[in-house]
């Protein structure tokens, strides 16, 4: 994509309303604009970032044997009658009366209407487990919308709803989930410890939040550092098979957030020098809440003995719009976003010092060609800035490598290569330059 063409509003200086970090370069990086409070449009550069990440998301779904549907935004108030949430739900809900006073809200979440789609749909044990995804647009209407994405009102999130006919093969779906968070937290390049979690409002007795590591973090987090240490589950694992001993590896750990803190057990269980304490993000919640949601509306398929049983569920969330910001809060430094390679808008910055000068203009049109034939994503600035915000706007929006090419270079067969996250420069040929660039995105694209 050449800049000339594309659509990059960057800021100079940090909006006054931007009180975090992730909020303060989302903005200024072009990604995002507050349409009102708690709400934001998606500009080119977010839509690419929310697409890398909800892809990463739905592969590791995929592999982990859930399959996707697309719920609707508005929901009908009667399914949530149904289930008891209606009168419950507080203030959050945004409920709405259409054309025929009839009631509807926009859906804060979707077990009600996963719920039904599966009652209306399957009748047997012979057609279980199931487990159906989404990634779709949530509405919480927060009192106090902050922090930009990070707390917003409209939110986009993934949200998988397992079934099962009975408790222990529910905690089996539940362990494949798990597994494949920890999967997909990682090839993000983020660490993400899982934590038990109280269950709030959705119910039952098991539950995990995922919480990556950043300075900037919302919570404290306490735990064991093998945790932070411990090897993410490898691609071929067998999402068929019994995954309770990698689910036990990373329960038996100690790992809290402050809410949930026993010190004196921290001190206890943990040696000191495996201690960690730092600061946190929630961007994965699991639930097993059993029969809650079936129960009361009538999600029962008929058994192996021919008697109706009320299957048991689960659900699991994943913030799409919300790790946007998290990954930004661990990965940044005095000049901007510093993005991993596998959720990058562009992989490659290419920078035209000298836009016009006709051979200046040839060797870069040149390797910008030969970056699209090797699939490399390439974001070409041909415009004609001057090089300092050429360069400024380049570590802004965080782009994991920068190809340089300036008349000087050009004369003697030369352009320049940085790495955005290390910020090493190296002078190279034109064509190791480019074949160092290719090598160092190929090679970490996919993190585990």
């Amino acid at each position: 994509m050449r800049l000339s063409r594309y659509f990059l509003p960057v800021l100079r200086d940090t909006p006054k309303e931007a009180e975090i970090v992730s909020h303060q370069l989302m903005l200024r990086a072009g990604m995002i604009k507050q349409s009102a409070a708690g709400i934001y449009s998606w500009l080119p550069l977010g839509v690419r970032v929310l697409d890398k990440i909800a892809a990463i998301v739905r592969e590791e779904q995929n592999r982990a044997g859930a399959v996707e549907v697309l719920m609707p935004t508005i929901q009908s108030a009667d399914l949530w009658r149904e289930s008891g949430r209606y009168e419950a739900y507080g203030k959050e809900m945004l409920r709405i009366v259409d054309r025929h006073d009839r009631d509807m809200l926009f859906g804060p979440t979707a077990e009600e209407v996963i719920t039904a789609i599966f009652r209306d749909c399957v009748r047997s044990y012979k057609d279980l487990p199931k487990n159906l995804y989404n990634i779709q647009w949530k509405f919480r209407d927060e009192i106090r919308p902050r922090f930009g994405v990070m707390r917003g009102r409209e939110f986009l999130m993934k949200d998988a709803y397992s079934f099962d006919l009975t408790a222990d093969a529910a905690r089996q779906a539940y362990q494949r989930m798990f597994v494949a968070y920890l999967r997909t937290f990682a090839r993000m390049g983020l660490k993400s410890i899982p934590m038990k979690a109280d269950t709030g409002p959705i119910g039952g007795d098991l539950s995990h939040e995922f919480i990556i590591l950043a300075e900037t973090g919302e919570s404290q987090v306490f735990c064991h550092k093998d945790l932070i240490e411990g090897a993410v589950p490898a691609a071929d694992t067998n999402f068929d098979g019994d995954l309770s001993g990698i689910f036990a590896d990373w329960t038996s750990k100690y790992a809290a957030t402050e809410d949930m803190h026993d010190a004196a057990k921290f001190e206890a269980d943990v040696p000191k020098d495996s201690r960690v304490s730092a600061r946190g993000i929630e961007v994965g919640h699991i639930f097993y809440f059993g029969t809650k949601y079936s129960e009361p509306m009538g999600a029962r398929v008929q058994g192996p003995d021919g008697q109706l049983v009320t299957t048991h569920m689960g659900s699991y969330g994943v913030g799409v719009s919300r790790l946007s910001a998290a990954i930004i809060e661990a990965n940044h430094d005095a000049n901007g976003i510093v993005w991993p390679v596998p959720v990058a808008p562009f992989e490659v910055g290419l920078v035209n010092l000298k836009a016009g000068d006709a051979e200046t203009d040839k060797a870069a049109n040149d390797l910008y060609a030969k970056l699209q034939a090797a699939g490399i994503e390439v974001l070409y600035d041909d415009t004609d800035e001057r090089a300092g915000g050429k360069f400024a706007t380049m570590d802004l929006i965080g782009l994991p490598y920068q190809l340089i090419v300036g008349p000087k270079g050009v004369k003697v067969g030369e352009a320049e290569v940085k790495d955005r996250r290390s910020g090493a420069r190296d002078t190279l040929s034109m064509d190791a330059a480019l074949a160092r660039v290719i090598d160092g995105v190929t090679s970490q694209r996919v993190l585990v």
